[in-house]
């Protein structure tokens, strides 16, 4: 059996677990120099794909091929053409960026001679220059993930592996990386990549979307799309969040659903379905929109019914009030020399989704800990839940739900225990306890699972079981850290319908999240930035009053390759990976001088001015606050 001349390749891959089929006879050619994209729902086979590429698992049947070599029977050889980061790539947090860097090359066995320049080279490609002798450690999660990629490359592969490398990465750092990984194939690296972020997807030579252990469909990204037949209207409603709901009713709730400031509809009756919209919402706005691959993503989940039933218990799980829910003024927080929060005073009312951003080591982990009770605030003052956060920090926690960025679940307790031992801590017993672990089975979606090792599930599964850990005892105001964080599209907007719904019954959801179209669900948002809050208002406020500059969408064939072009015009402050097209941020218009750039070279483009998005806003602030450095 002979690989093609492809730089990877799968034929007839099965794997099973017991009597799961996780990969289901998968065969996929990767092109040297190009980018393969995996996506696909929680569990459907895409990490075991990479797992048998990179011959750390053997497949049940079939085989698979690096540049020519087999992944079983000549490992050693595979082993020095590729490069695997997993989700869980060990760093070492007390050695230096340098140290780690030196440790990964001697385990790849790099020759002493040349090591240095080499080094060197790959800090200068990442700018992690400045930062060689910082403990890994003491990194904000971009900077980990870029000195990850790093020791993944100190060999210089021919093959990189990378199983969605920027989960739990804001916005600024994800687009860093693809400005990485494009430099890597333009150099001439093969990526073979999985990714939760269907943005990024859009941005791959070719896509895989996997669901039960198949590939179903393959192709470029506007292939897969265009191939689907699938429509979408769009419909802008003002922020009328009842609406979502109205129109799942009358339309059917697999075809409907909230993404940013508007509701996307899907549709094979474009007239049809629009008449029926403007009846249904007649003060909207709703015209035609693009499909995307999050579209075709949701059209092949199963069938809405039991994401309804699940929200229809949130009600019956929620203890919302009225007034106002936290108030704090002047919180600061100081680690030795470091003031890692700044004097943050914000006031939240019961029944807000209250949204928290910032990037990577901005100080939104340490606001919500010290809102929690869970970590001492140096000074300033408040009060989360009638109680004061200085004084009486452990009264807090009965008051408050609280869900953080690793989920605080038990992996080596059954699903069921970890339910109890959280029924434990808020005093739950007897027949309260029962009921309540009920209704969580229910909430999770759980009921035939209760007896798995908490470890086994999959992670929309997992995180549905922790909030409704964090909610046993419905409690008024709820803290999400990052929550939706790698979750894939299906599963993220099944969280932010059950946020919608504990919101309308009077409980308070603060949130922080790196997903900027979840940031539009929010009703007022804050944005933190090296430990000082730097602007708060409605997502709508900061898209308008805040944002200073305009914003160009570009959609070109091969986007990265005019992005230092279009970077050297005039009035032109930043040129950005979007999707699969650019966003070029200005001063002032640019439109004619970007439309000249392309006409000059007979490149076929569209060019047009648009509203910025929440993401265009998130890193336009973030540079105009550190300076203007990238």
């Amino acid at each position: 059996m002979k690989s093609g001349g492809y730089a990877v390749s799968a034929d007839g891959i099965t794997k099973r677990y017991g009597s799961a089929v996780a990969v289901d006879n998968v065969s996929l050619n990767v092109n040297s120099g190009a980018i393969y994209g995996l996506i696909g729902p929680d569990g459907a086979g895409k990490t075991t794909i990479l797992r048998v590429i990179a011959g750390i698992l053997k497949p049940d049947s079939g085989e698979a091929f690096v540049c020519g070599h087999s992944c079983e029977r000549e490992q050693i050889a595979v082993k020095n053409s590729i490069a695997y980061m997993s989700q869980k790539f060990g760093l070492y947090p007390d050695m230096t960026v340098q140290e780690n860097i030196r440790l990964y090359a001697d385990l790849y066995g790099v020759e002493k001679h040349g090591m240095r320049e080499r080094i060197d080279e790959l800090l200068d490609f990442s700018y992690m220059k400045p930062f060689k002798h910082r403990q890994a450690g003491k990194l904000s999660g971009g900077m980990k993930q870029k000195l990850q990629l790093i020791c993944a490359l100190v060999h210089k592969p021919e093959v990189l592996l990378l199983d969605e490398p920027t989960n739990g990465v804001d916005p600024v750092s994800r687009r860093d990386f693809w400005r990485i990984l494009y430099g890597l194939v333009a150099d001439g690296m093969t990526i073979l990549m999985s990714t939760a972020y269907l943005d990024e997807a859009e941005r791959c030579s070719v896509i895989g979307l996997m669901h039960k252990g198949k590939i179903i469909a393959e192709g470029s990204p506007e292939e897969v799309v265009r191939k689907s037949g699938i429509q979408v209207i769009s419909v802008k409603d003002g922020g009328d969040r009842s609406l979502v709901k109205k129109l799942k009713g009358a339309m059917g709730g697999g075809r409907v659903h909230a993404y940013g400031d508007r509701i996307r509809v899907l549709t094979h009756d474009m007239q049809t379905d629009t008449d029926e919209l403007k009846k249904l919402a007649p003060e909207a706005v709703i015209e035609p929109d693009r499909a995307m691959l999050e579209d075709i993503f949701m059209s092949i989940g199963e069938s809405a019914d039991a994401d309804e039933n699940i929200l229809s218990l949130i009600a019956e799980g929620a203890g919302g009030k009225s007034g106002t829910a936290l108030e704090v003024r002047g919180l600061t927080k100081r680690f030795g020399d470091f003031t890692a929060v700044n004097n943050i005073s914000l006031t939240v009312p019961y029944g807000e989704i209250f949204g928290f951003l910032g990037p990577n080591g901005a100080g939104k982990s340490t606001t919500i800990k010290m809102l929690c009770g869970l970590l001492p605030a140096t000074s300033g003052e408040g009060v989360v839940g009638g109680v004061d956060i200085v004084h009486k920090p452990e009264t807090i926690k009965s008051k408050i739900g609280y869900m953080s960025q690793k989920f605080s679940l038990y992996e080596d307790l059954r699903v069921y225990e970890n339910i109890d031992f959280y029924g434990g801590i808020y005093g739950l017993t007897g027949a309260e306890l029962a009921q309540r672990r009920d209704w969580s089975l229910k909430l999770a979606g759980l009921e035939d699972r209760k007896n798995l090792m908490t470890s086994e599930l999959v992670g929309g599964w997992r995180q549905r079981l922790a909030l409704a850990c964090a909610i046993l005892h419905k409690p008024s105001i709820v803290f999400l850290d990052e929550p939706t964080s790698g979750a894939d599209p299906a599963s993220r907007r099944l969280f932010w319908a059950i946020i919608n719904e504990l919101a309308a019954s009077g409980v308070t959801v603060f949130v922080s999240t790196h997903y900027m179209e979840e940031a539009e669900y929010c009703d007022r948002l804050a944005l933190i930035f090296r430990g000082d809050m730097i602007a708060m208002g409605k997502p709508s406020e900061l898209k308008t009053s805040q944002m200073q500059d305009r914003i160009i969408e570009v959609l070109v064939k091969d986007p990265f390759s005019h992005m230092d072009g279009l970077g050297k015009l005039d009035s032109v402050l930043d040129v950005s990976l979007f999707g699969a097209g650019l966003h070029v941020r200005t001063k002032d218009t640019a439109e004619t001088a970007i439309k000249e750039y392309f006409a000059e070279k007979g490149i076929r483009a569209e060019v047009n001015a648009i509203e910025a998005t929440m993401e265009d806003v998130f890193v336009s602030m973030i540079e105009r606050a550190d300076g203007g450095e990238k």
